[in-house]
């Protein structure tokens, strides 16, 4: 019987509701969870009664989620997030970590950081499934379900509701290959990167501002038009090699080509702003043992990489924490 206006919903319903919009229908969603479509629909149905309002809109060839589902939907990730927290933190007194660990991380860093390691976090904790977003945008950890988050930015998250974690600051560069800067020849000051052709990080399109800080710390802003503008640290990394031009990128996505003599930093003695790599969670819920063993692990991972780029031979050059300035 469909529950009375007012009252709780059922949490299954809640978790059924979330299958059929998670996998795309009701068809989908059956074969995934292993319950007969007949039975989410009549689920979905009665929610919907007991709610008094319309979740998605069904027709003969496909479904859609209503305004007032996909708020809904937001509402019941959380609370089936808090349900499977509270089953794992109870099942975490037996020790070994074990369940769902979802994992938001930007695409450069996903494929640069995260691809390495994850295999072996895998071996190492047989009982935990990762569920890895890739994705520039900033995701609202909380809201979308998220146990942790991979961020860089120019400063720690305020938001009194995560949880901060640091793992220090992430350098950027300017480099060229030897090619390009044999042609158009190595330039000495910021100004001179108007005129030469650049690769540039910062996705919005159009003449852009690079700010440079000299030895006093002081900013040196320098428009330029850049011939290729992607996230993607890859993308500009082999431009750069084969002469595109001036790539803006982090350190540590370069340090191979760097140390190869494939790349070289161009203007040492000037100053980028740093990013802060940074995890965050949610404080509501605390570290169950799975996502403590994911930031730890990674944590470890990343303070190690770090060390190598420090001592492993990479090319010195001057570095600005933006957040000091």
């Amino acid at each position: 019987m469909p529950a009375a206006r007012g009252t709780l919903p059922d949490l299954n319903d809640l978790y059924f509701f979330a299958a059929v919009v998670e996998y795309g229908g009701f068809s989908p969603a059956s074969r995934a969870i292993n319950i007969p479509k007949s039975r989410l629909s009549k689920r979905v149905s009665q929610l919907e009664d007991g709610l008094g309002v319309r979740l998605l809109q069904r027709t003969t060839r496909k479904f859609v989620v209503t305004e007032a589902g996909e708020r809904f939907y937001r509402h019941c990730q959380a609370m089936l997030a808090e349900a499977q927290a509270a089953a794992e933190d109870a099942l975490s007194l037996g020790g070994e970590p074990r369940g769902l660990v979802r994992l938001s991380c930007p695409v450069s860093l996903t494929q640069s950081l995260l691809a390495p390691l994850l295999p072996s976090f895998l071996a190492r904790y047989p009982q935990v499934q990762l569920r890895v977003f890739s994705s520039n945008r900033r995701v609202d950890v909380i809201g979308e379900g998220f146990d942790v988050a991979i961020r860089v930015r120019d400063k720690l998250d305020s938001d009194a509701q995560l949880v901060a974690r640091s793992f220090g600051p992430q350098r950027v560069v300017l480099v060229a290959s030897p090619s390009f800067l044999a042609e158009h020849g190595e330039p000495r000051v910021p100004q001179e990167l108007s005129s030469l052709p650049v690769l540039s990080l910062f996705e919005h399109e159009g003449e852009q501002t690079w700010e440079l800080y000299d030895g006093a710390c002081t900013k040196n802003p320098v428009a330029v038009r850049p011939r290729l503008v992607t996230g993607e640290f890859r993308v500009l990394i082999e431009a750069a090699m084969q002469g595109a031009g001036i790539a803006w990128v982090p350190e540590s996505s370069c340090i191979e080509e760097l140390r190869g003599g494939r790349l070289r930093v161009v203007l040492p003695d000037w100053g980028l702003p740093q990013g802060i790599l940074h995890f965050v969670y949610p404080s509501r819920r605390g570290m169950l043992p799975a996502v403590r063993a994911m930031v730890d692990f990674l944590a470890d991972a990343f303070e190690r990489r770090a060390d190598e780029l420090l001592n492993g031979g990479a090319p010195a050059r001057a570095t600005i924490d933006r957040t000091a300035v």
